[in-house]
């Protein structure tokens, strides 16, 4: 039983200094969708470049990172005798000494408002980069719509004609 009881202090050490991680990366996250619309609304195309770029050679440390935690948590199962899709924050505090108990829940506070707020910020950014994409098409269609037959101009008198004489929009300020 104390083996089992040290084994599992040791693997919630490791998950602590995973979920620190894991706090980091949110606050990270936050951090580079803001970036993001910056950059969007500058329409700065080489910035989002290279933060593309960089966000691409972190997510592929961040998988192992990710890997690790499935590892912990499925230990911390076997451990218990759950299944890992069980093994939660709230499962493990219920069975931790109090010292443990308080740095978990530690961790737990500071990841569930960082995560509400990663959503709400990544759906400001979904919707920001959405809009910009309507507009966009809606732009292009009128450049590139104007020949078409669904372009009609009535004069004062009712009559109608064609809008032939309409040149590109110069969308330069």
């Amino acid at each position: 039983m104390k083996t089992t009881a040290i084994e599992i202090e040791d693997k919630v050490d490791e998950l602590l200094v995973v979920l620190d991680k894991d706090i980091q990366h949110i606050q990270d996250s936050l951090s580079r969708l803001n970036e993001v619309r910056s950059l969007v609304i500058r329409r700065d195309d080489v910035g989002l470049g290279k933060l593309l770029e960089s966000i691409q050679s972190e997510s592929d440390d961040y998988e192992t990172h990710e890997l690790k935690r499935q590892s912990i948590r499925k230990e911390l199962a076997i451990a218990l005798g759950c299944n890992p899709e069980q093994m939660t924050l709230s499962r493990l505090e219920a069975i931790l000494s109090e010292e443990k108990k308080v740095q978990v829940t530690e961790r737990k506070k500071k990841l569930r408002p960082l995560t509400e707020e990663l959503r709400k910020e990544h759906l400001s950014t979904v919707l920001l980069l959405s809009e910009c994409a309507r507009f966009n098409r809606l732009l292009l269609k009128g450049i590139f719509g104007l020949g078409k037959a669904g372009t009609i101009i009535y004069s004062s008198d009712g009559s109608t004609k064609r809008q032939t004489d309409t040149a590109f929009v110069n969308l330069r300020f």
